[in-house]
């Protein structure tokens, strides 16, 4: 399942309040910027809890930057 274009269109960071990616084939939304992921579980529930969010490292951050950019991975609009 993917989350509702109207959802979408209102997410942000909730640290930055910028705008994330979301990589609906890994369930998460991804923060570029600080190298946060949120978790997107099931029922489409995005975890949007800054204590939550996952750091992610190096090597995963150039991946998904990469897959963003090959796939045409859209950013939300944020605040």
């Amino acid at each position: 399942m993917t989350l509702d274009i109207r959802l979408l269109e209102i997410l942000a960071c909730p640290i930055d309040r910028g705008p994330l990616l979301y990589f609906a084939d890994e369930e998460m939304l991804y923060n570029p910027r600080l190298q946060k992921q949120y978790r997107i579980h099931e029922g489409d529930i995005p975890v949007m809890l800054p204590e939550e969010a996952s750091d992610v490292g190096a090597e995963e951050h150039s991946r998904l930057l990469a897959k963003a950019e090959a796939e045409g991975v859209a950013s939300t609009p944020g605040s």
